[in-house]
């Protein structure tokens, strides 16, 4: 293991600033640079925000950051720290993807190198689809002290504001990428969990309205514009990008 910095992938959880947890709130106040990802794709290379400088284009980008903005409303001194932006488009391209990741490890490991300390902010939990796991295992493998903070993911958060259970006694939980989601996940036995359901949201309607199955959706949980929906009616086909499904067999009576 490289004496060096370290690298923290840490979690704020689903959206609420007060479900952040006490660990993740005094790792990012100790660390010395913020990590965040951008997903708008005129930033094609990492980009440093140095302390008290901003430019247009980096105050959009925190902006837009919804991890940022959960966390600076708990930890007031980020808006003190460097920001290291990372560019990560929403893109399939495995390859590409690798290669983007694989940049953006290599920028961090130079920070590391000068013995500085630095926090990638993810919504949720860092090992539930996140792209910090990425790049945090490349950093890994290159020897490099590497730490995951773990956040409340959106799932539970969901689960608790519906005021329901996601399982109980025997039944399973399958957790879905909605984004990837074909039909065939739905019809597992259980209870079925879509993230990020994006642009697929239309052809899982269609296959939910054929099927027998209870719904509930909420969408931006614990984050302004809030909304649950309860039916498979009232399903939008542009429900945002944070829409979280929960599907559950109907329960004998």
């Amino acid at each position: 293991m490289k004496q060096a910095g370290k690298f923290y992938g840490i979690g704020v959880g689903p959206g609420d600033p007060e479900l952040m947890t006490l660990k993740a709130v005094r790792t990012i106040r100790d660390c010395d640079v913020i990590v965040l990802p951008v997903s708008n794709r005129e930033l094609t290379e990492p980009l440093l925000l140095e302390q008290n400088e901003m430019e247009n284009r980096a105050a959009g980008y925190l902006e837009s950051c919804t991890a940022y903005q959960i966390a600076v409303q708990t930890v007031s001194e980020l808006k003190e720290k460097q920001i290291l932006f990372l560019p990560m488009p929403m893109i399939k391209d495995k390859e590409k993807l690798r290669k983007i990741h694989a940049r953006g490890a290599e920028v961090i490991e130079q920070f590391l190198e000068k013995g500085w300390n630095l926090a990638f902010l993810t919504l949720g939990d860092p090992t539930v689809y996140s792209t910090c796991m990425y790049v945090e295992q490349m950093i890994e493998r290159d020897g490099y002290q590497v730490e995951t903070v773990s956040g409340i993911p959106s799932f539970c958060a969901a689960a608790a504001r519906l005021n329901q259970p996601l399982a109980e006694r025997e039944e399973q939980i399958h957790i879905l990428p909605g984004s990837y989601e074909s039909g065939e996940g739905l019809q597992l036995s259980g209870t079925k969990i879509l993230m990020k359901t994006g642009k697929k949201m239309g052809q899982i309607k269609e296959f939910l309205q054929e099927s027998s199955q209870d719904i509930c959706l909420v969408e931006n949980c614990g984050m302004d514009r809030e909304r649950i929906v309860r039916s498979v009616e009232e399903v939008s086909e542009d429900m945002g990008y944070y829409s979280l499904l929960i599907v559950k067999d109907k329960k004998k009576q």
